[in-house]
Parts: structure tokens; C-alpha cells; sequence
């Protein structure tokens, strides 16, 4: 059984529970619920000195006047002031958690990349194996002091819609649509149009996970992304929706030891609603 190259980008809960009252450790519960508010969920129990970030909220950039794209990252200046209301400076070391593997969190882990900040890891098993542990929580809303991060942004880590349109003209980057199936085919039709980006593999997300939300297997991983076309040195850009199951599959392949993946960060939100860029209906 293969190690994970970057191991730091995944903490276990008992790692966690040693760096709680870290003074140079922030902790984040990044639960979000996307048709409501996790927030009520965050104050009645949370990890001790625990913020809490609603990626739409929190890390969004408000829409162009068309409406479309939605929930595109923060500009530097605008995340800069998020993370230091959270108390989050350039040398803080952001944990984040969340009650669905961590998906959400990596929102946060994408936009602290691409802001050059790469102090970041994620608890794996979620709020569900911490507290299946009998590990303590804490309730309301956690009061932190301001600190001072200065967003140096990051090429190579974001990908635009026209980076991905010449991908879909030259076959590289691999494109990996890590979406529901029903998505993929545009049986579910979440935007304007349904489908999928031309070229593009389809992998969900959550196969990267075991039931009780914490990993799969290095070597496991590897085989199956290997089986789908990628490999050691393919190049590669992954989406979903919103970009924000997109930035968990990138934090997976990152913690594997692969570092040419962006996520696009416009991902379907922008393509399905863009009348003039080629999609597949139904299966590649």
C-alpha cells in the first residue's frame, strides 16, 4: 500500500484534536447546505474555536449583471478581507472540515491556493467521525481576532472558460467532469443546457471516498483515475457545477502527488449557460 505523496492535505481526527488549541492553527467548519443555511447547524455544535465559512457567502464574487456565472472566486482584495475576518493570516494554518468529506472545505483549500497560500489541510470523516469519537464540540458562533492576509494570486491554478475551450480543440488538458452521471448526460439540466464539455471523462467525485467519508486507498485512487485516462504526467482541469466538487477532486489528485490540475473555476455554472460553446448531450 502506496503512501499519499502530500499527506499534510489530509489530517486525521486524532491529529486534529492534538492541533485544536494551536494558537497557529485556525480551524473552519465549511458545512454548507445548498438550499438553506448550515449556519444555525454550525452554532448548535462545532469544533472548539471552530468559524464558520458558507463557500456561496463567503468566498463568492457577486454575478455579472447578465446573472451568469454565479459563485465565481473571490477577487484578491475581497478574499483578503474574508480571510481576515476569519483570523486567518499569511501564516496561519487553516484546518477545515465539513459533514460531507470534505468537498466543501477544498472550496476554501482552491481559493488559498490560488491566493498563494498553501497552508491548508482538510479533516477527514467530517464532523460525523469526530463526533462519533466522543470528541468535545462548542456552541455559538466563535469569536476570533482580525489578522492581516495579503491574496498573492497564483497562476496554474484556476482554469478559464477560454483555457478550456482550447482544451476541448487540442485533447489537452484531460478534462474530468466530476459530476452525477444524471449531469453528465444533461438528464439533469442545471443550467440553461444540459451535457457535458466536449472531451471530458466523467469520475464522481465521491468515489474518491469510502462510505464513512474518509479516503480510499492511495494506490486504489491511482488505478481508478489511471483507468479513466490519467496519468503521471497527463495535465489535467477538473469541473462540476460550481466549482466546488471540481476543487475536491483536484485537493485528492493534489494530495497524490499530482500538481498540473486547475480547477475551471466558471465550471457549468458558466459553459451550460453560454449559448455560443460546444456541449455533449448523452454519453461521449
Amino acid at each position: 500500500m502506496s503512501p499519499f505523496a502530500r499527506p499534510d492535505l489530509f489530517w486525521s481526527t486524532e491529529h486534529t484534536a492534538v492541533k485544536l488549541r494551536d494558537p497557529k492553527v485556525r480551524v473552519v467548519d465549511c458545512r454548507f447546505v445548498f438550499e438553506g443555511d448550515a449556519h444555525p447547524e454550525y452554532l448548535s455544535g462545532h469544533l472548539p474555536g471552530a468559524v464558520h465559512c458558507d463557500w456561496v457567502r463567503d468566498l463568492s464574487a457577486p454575478p455579472p449583471s447578465s446573472g451568469h456565472p454565479r459563485w465565481m472566486l473571490q477577487g484578491p482584495d475581497a478574499f483578503g478581507r474574508t480571510m481576515s475576518r476569519f483570523g486567518i493570516g499569511n501564516d496561519t494554518l487553516v484546518l477545515g472540515y465539513d459533514a460531507e468529506g470534505g468537498h466543501h472545505a477544498a472550496r476554501l483549500w482552491l481559493a488559498l491556493r490560488r491566493y498563494g497560500h498553501d497552508r491548508m489541510a482538510v479533516m477527514e470523516g467530517g464532523i460525523q467521525k469526530w463526533i462519533a469519537e466522543g470528541r468535545p464540540l462548542e456552541k455559538g458562533e466563535a469569536k476570533v481576532a482580525p489578522a492581516t492576509f495579503v491574496a498573492h494570486p497564483r497562476e496554474g491554478v484556476i482554469a478559464t472558460k477560454d483555457e478550456v475551450f482550447a482544451a476541448v480543440r487540442t485533447g489537452d488538458p484531460w478534462l474530468l467532469d466530476v459530476r452525477r452521471d444524471r449531469e453528465f448526460t444533461g438528464q439533469e439540466k442545471r443550467a440553461a443546457r444540459g451535457g457535458h464539455i466536449p472531451g471530458a471523462v466523467n469520475i464522481l467525485w465521491k468515489e474518491a471516498l469510502k462510505d464513512d467519508w474518509t479516503l480510499k486507498d492511495a494506490d486504489e485512487l491511482e488505478e481508478m483515475y489511471a483507468n479513466a485516462g490519467f496519468g503521471a504526467e497527463t495535465s489535467a482541469v477538473t469541473y462540476c457545477q460550481a466549482g466546488v466538487r471540481a476543487a475536491f477532486t483536484h485537493l485528492v489528485l493534489t494530495a497524490l502527488g499530482h500538481d498540473d490540475v486547475r480547477t475551471y473555476d466558471g465550471s457549468w455554472e458558466e459553459w451550460g449557460n453560454d449559448p455560443s460553446l460546444p456541449i455533449i448531450v448523452g454519453r461521449s
